[in-house]
């Protein structure tokens, strides 16, 4: 039985990834189980923020894309936005920063195993993935929003309220903007993202169940941009996007990216924590301090999670989700402060 690795990440998406690369270059023994082929797409708005910009640029990782100015909120003729104030987000496909991030950990010389995981045992020296002769002293969960090693533990913690769900399509139309705007309908938002010269992402936000040109639909001025035949890409979908989990850490399993909890899209962090996080379980370890992660997790995400909920509820409840835009618009400092305290 090999018991030589210091880490076992499970899955090889942007956080497995990055905290494959952060384990390398502290000279952890890593090795990632992923059973995908790269480039790896999923459903995702497909925004960096400033923040996750210059996490990439400090692990000297370039992703080709288009800059993002900063946000502007639309909801019929309101509108306000928000530059960034502190260097532009990047517009960059999800499959583009998977192969930038998988290069990046092959070169690395980290191992990744095309290999599916969903039960692990653990001592108290170390975790062990059954038939498959892997040990390592510390496994790493970043298996996604659903992660099956939460699901396997017994972490996962049931959420309430309605259910919220992720679609996205792409389309070769030149971007209006270079900011990310999000446009405000009756059962859902609607995400703009620019790609490229000719391309631009289109994210959809909602409780309601229905078709992509169902929703689109919802939003005439957006329908009227993207007509049908622009469409270059097939619809892809995820959700529900809320997921609880009781811990960060689990003996000798932590959590990272999307399995170590989620809220929703709304603020569009996901990329950004799962760099952060990644960086603060491997500097843990590390140290030799791992109960420190979830406190140092928790401190990393704390303004997120808080902005993220206040925004979902207010978006969930009849009398204020309207208001959401207008009071935006009113407030166009604080709207400000908000967008740049996230990104």
């Amino acid at each position: 039985m090999n018991t030589g690795h210091d880490l076992l990440i499970v899955g090889g998406g942007p956080a497995g990834l990055a905290t494959a690369l952060h384990a390398a270059r502290a000279g952890l023994d890593t090795v990632v189980a992923e059973p995908r082929q790269a480039p790896v797409d999923k459903a995702c708005g497909e925004g960096l923020t400033p923040g996750a910009v210059r996490a990439l640029g400090a692990l000297g990782l370039e992703v080709p894309g288009q800059p993002i100015t900063g946000i502007r909120y639309v909801q019929g003729p309101r509108r306000v936005q928000a530059a960034f104030r502190h260097g532009p987000g990047l517009g960059a496909r999800r499959t583009h920063l998977h192969s930038v991030l998988h290069q990046a950990v092959s070169e690395a010389g980290v191992p990744i195993l095309p290999l599916r995981v969903g039960e692990v045992r653990q001592d108290t020296t170390g975790v062990t993935i059954p038939g498959t002769g892997l040990r390592a002293r510390w496994l790493v969960a970043a298996d996604g929003l659903h992660s099956p090693v939460r699901r396997s533990l017994g972490l996962g913690v049931e959420s309430r309220g309605t259910p919220r769900y992720g679609l996205r399509r792409h389309y070769a139309v030149p971007p209006w903007s270079a900011y990310v705007e999000v446009h405000w309908g009756p059962d859902g938002e609607a995400y703009i993202t620019p790609l490229g010269p000719e391309l631009v992402g289109v994210a959809l936000l909602t409780d309601r169940r229905a078709p992509f040109a169902t929703q689109l639909a919802a939003f005439p001025d957006l329908a009227a941009r993207l007509p049908a035949e622009k469409a270059v890409t097939a619809v892809r979908g995820a959700g529900p996007l809320r997921q609880q989990t009781r811990t960060r850490r689990h003996g000798r399993v932590l959590f990272v990216g999307d399995a170590a909890g989620y809220i929703d899209a709304l603020t569009g962090e996901g990329i950004s924590l799962a760099l952060t996080g990644a960086q603060a379980l491997v500097g843990n370890v590390r140290l030799g301090t791992p109960d420190r992660y979830e406190t140092d997790w928790n401190r990393a995400t704390r303004r997120h999670r808080l902005l993220t909920e206040l925004l979902v509820r207010a978006r969930q409840k009849p009398a204020l989700a309207p208001r959401i835009v207008p009071t935006a618009e009113r407030l166009p400092y604080l709207f400000t402060v908000a967008v740049n305290a996230l990104a």
